[in-house]
């Protein structure tokens, strides 16, 4: 965050001076314009104290989730009220610059009002605003007793970050409405303890599938993110996160692979620990998990980081038809309309959010049940995914 910080306040303060603009044409009132620039006073105020703090414990992490809140709040609907000024700036330019008409800056200001009330409701609401997503798959090879079997995955669950006990049952009750006959959780069930999952353990253990619940790790199960007193606590916390798993009724598969059998016929599930590019620890071994599995198997791959599709799965010998990730939340913050799906992540992951396909194998990226750092969602809503698989006549 502090390395990203300087270019972050030349963009915020460059939208902020151009905006400022509008506010002097609408009105003259002093009052108003002091209001205007306390306020990013404070919020200057608050990033610069980011440099300085130390960025951990709770506090410190309200800290800075409350400063993201009140920047994306500030920054976004003026960032994306600002090609209208943009444009008028330009046809004013070949005019000999005339005054501002007022009517743009009307436009500008209601546009900005309206990203506002969207980013104001992520915040609020967005947390819990569960939509469910729905794809169907064909393999000309799916053994067909598994023909119409309905997979429902969920990732990046956070527990650590709910507050809200209503907005969780809302989206368990959303999950076994389903009826899906198998439930694949791809990773992070909590934020760093598996204390974090105590009093939602209850409601968890509600989740329903004919054929079982399974599971993987994801980064922040591994308790890497906190500084622990000792080895033997950190162990202690892992051992006891492994064991949640098995409270709330999933298997949770290390690097291995099990059987589902439905009429006599078989898939196999392969679930590997996190492997992540870059800094990410690189547990996940998907030779050993896939060992011993026959030729021709008909193979789904729960790994928590859709990194680990490009850098290994794609290339490895054995066909894995369809594997199933999470991990970047879709950076809880994008864009997505009428098929159009943006989010500042895409510069960092090439597979982020949804379905992808390449060499007749299949990706899909969860966008995540709960929420990390931003305490809420902003376009990129929380997510049931429903993936049904078909037989290619």
């Amino acid at each position: 965050m502090a390395k990203r910080l300087p270019l972050i306040l030349i963009l915020w303060l460059f939208t902020d001076i151009y905006f400022f603009h509008v506010v002097e044409i609408l009105t003259t009132n002093h009052l108003i314009h002091l209001a205007y620039w306390f306020i990013d006073i404070i919020l200057l105020g608050g990033m610069l104290s980011l440099i300085f703090i130390r960025r951990s414990g709770k506090a410190a992490q309200l800290l800075i989730s409350g400063l993201m809140a009140f920047m994306l709040l500030t920054f976004v609907p003026r960032l994306l009220s600002l090609p209208v000024l943009l444009v008028e700036d330009l046809t004013r330019l070949f005019r000999g610059f005339p005054p501002h008409a007022i009517w743009v800056s009307q436009l500008t200001l209601s546009i900005a009002a309206i990203n506002f009330l969207v980013v104001l409701f992520g915040l609020t609401r967005g947390r819990h605003f569960y939509r469910v997503r729905r794809e169907t798959l064909y393999f000309p090879d799916l053994p067909g007793a598994f023909d119409g079997f309905t997979i429902t995955q969920l990732s990046d669950i956070h527990s650590g970050s709910f507050s809200s006990e209503a907005g969780v049952q809302k989206g368990i009750k959303l999950v076994n409405a389903q009826n899906s006959n198998l439930i694949l959780f791809t990773g992070d069930l909590v934020n760093n303890q598996a204390s974090e999952m105590n009093q939602w353990i209850p409601a968890f253990a509600k989740l329903k599938a004919s054929y079982g619940k399974f599971s993987v790790l994801g980064n922040h199960d591994y308790g890497d993110y906190i500084k622990w007193e000792t080895e033997k606590a950190k162990e202690a916390n892992f051992m006891r996160l492994k064991q949640v798993h098995g409270d709330i009724g999933f298997k949770l598969l290390l690097n291995q692979s099990v059987n589902i059998k439905k009429d006599g016929q078989t898939i196999n599930l392969i679930g590997v620990e996190n492997w992540g590019k870059g800094g990410f620890h690189k547990y996940g071994d998907l030779e050993k998990a896939a060992n011993g599995l026959p030729a021709d198997s008909f193979n789904i791959l729960m790994s928590h980081d859709p990194s680990h599709w490009d850098a290994v799965t794609l290339g490895h010998h054995r066909h894995i038809h369809l594997t199933l990730a999470g991990h970047t939340h879709g950076m809880q913050f994008g864009i997505e309309f009428l098929g159009f799906k943006w989010s500042p992540i895409k510069y960092v992951y090439k597979q982020w959010a949804g379905l992808y396909k390449q060499a007749g194998k299949y990706l899909y990226v969860n966008r995540g049940f709960g929420f990390l750092g931003l305490k809420g969602r902003i376009g990129m809503w929380p997510e049931v995914a429903v993936i049904t698989l078909k037989r290619l006549a």
